[in-house]
């Protein structure tokens, strides 16, 4: 898979961009704040609908435009797609595919689909839960376009749950009746069954992912590993949970908590026992999430534990050690992407500049083959040589091919 042509309208810094791309290495080479970055951003929103950036859209909408537009054509084999994604901040983004008026945003996902590598990919060590979560279910979605729906129901539920969680909890600190929780369980049902649609897939991408994450790892710092990815539960008895519970992550509440090797990961047909454990856990906690209004069992509160060895990956590996993990991560994704279906975009954003000389080298030569690799970097010396193909300057809001 790759991008033919990328089109911007009010995009971030663009008033108009036209850039025709073609398969191998291109490269994006200016000075900072000068926009390069602004283009790999809107190939990667097309593929997850969201920015690697910002949690919102707003920015993204050019200083003074009421609106932005994202259009890429993409082409897989002998098949060309045309995806067009106009943002609306405040209000609800349209979508065309192939000059359709008719999908959703969402119908979107899989026609375009890229890994990227950039110096974000540090939270996804150090940072807090919400970084890993938001890892896994990205990849959930690029393996399986329909899940959207189920992250979205799961969204909308909790949601909904939370407020009536909340009324009841405002309700009670001032002395009221507090707010009719009669319709609880019929949310606790579906919550349950959102959730443990969700829970169960990310437990199988984990069963796929560790033992590329591990290999990747190897790859770009030998000797280093060995390195394992578990599932942290805010629901007991998850299937494959080891003793004990696993240390809280910073945004999450004491309670129960087991941990999910990920080779253990249940199969499809668990589902319905996610369901039932989850459901349960709801009832147990109910007192607690009514004295503080909020949801407390959940994937929404769950964590991915990274390990070098023995010792969690937060809080004890070096810099050049996460730095190293956040790559393998990556890596497991393209090849987990690429065993499954069309080979993803590889996008490396201003990621060189981060790397000491031997780990720049090793991901250079990693990812070299790849079908299509869009690569920014400040100054053309931050590219590796093994790294050469189009070359584009971009500056002061032009994007020109060298």
């Amino acid at each position: 898979m790759h991008v033919t042509h990328l089109s911007l309208a009010d995009f971030r810094s663009y008033a108009r961009a036209e850039v025709e791309l073609t398969p191998g290495v291109s490269s994006f080479i200016g000075p900072n704040g000068q926009g390069k970055t602004n283009l790999v951003e809107a190939v990667g929103y097309l593929a997850t609908l969201a920015s690697h950036r910002v949690s919102s859209d707003a920015p993204l909408v050019r200083m003074g435009a009421d609106r932005a537009v994202i259009r890429a054509a993409v082409r897989e084999g002998e098949r060309s797609q045309l995806v067009e994604l106009e943002l609306n901040p405040g209000r609800a983004n349209r979508a065309r595919l192939n000059r359709s008026t008719s999908v959703r945003p969402r119908d979107l996902l899989g026609v375009v689909r890229t890994v990227l590598f950039a110096p974000e990919d540090l939270h996804l060590v150090k940072g807090d839960p919400g970084e890993r979560r938001r890892f896994l279910d990205e990849l959930v979605t690029a393996r399986a376009p329909r899940l959207a729906g189920v992250r979205a129901d799961y969204d909308r539920v909790l949601k909904q749950r939370n407020s009536l969680l909340k009324s009841a909890a405002m309700a009670r600190r001032h002395g009221g009746r507090g707010a009719d929780l009669s319709t609880l369980d019929v949310w606790d049902q579906h919550l349950a069954r959102a959730g443990a649609d969700l829970l169960a897939q990310r437990l199988a991408l984990l069963a796929a992912l560790a033992p590329l994450a591990d290999k990747s790892y190897e790859r770009v710092a030998p000797g280093g590993g060995p390195v394992t990815l578990e599932y942290r539960s805010s629901v007991t008895g998850v299937a494959g949970a080891a003793e004990g519970p696993a240390p809280a992550p910073a945004d999450t509440e004491p309670g129960p908590a087991e941990t999910a090797p990920a080779a253990e990961a249940p199969a499809a047909g668990a589902r319905a026992e996610l369901e039932a454990l989850l459901l349960a856990a709801l009832r147990e906690i109910r007192p607690q999430e009514i004295e503080r209004g909020v949801t407390l069992a959940g994937p929404h509160r769950d964590d991915l534990l990274l390990r070098l060895g023995e010792l969690p990956a937060r809080g004890y590996a070096s810099h050049g050690e996460s730095w190293s993990l956040a790559l393998a991560l990556r890596l497991a994704s393209y090849e987990l992407l690429k065993e499954e279906g069309p080979e993803p975009v590889l996008v490396l954003d201003d990621v060189f500049a981060e790397l000491d000389g031997r780990r720049r080298e090793r991901l250079a030569e990693l990812v070299a083959a790849g079908e299509q690799v869009l690569v920014t970097a400040a100054v053309a010396e931050d590219v590796p040589p093994v790294l050469a193909g189009a070359r584009f300057a971009v500056a002061e809001g032009r994007v020109t091919r060298e």
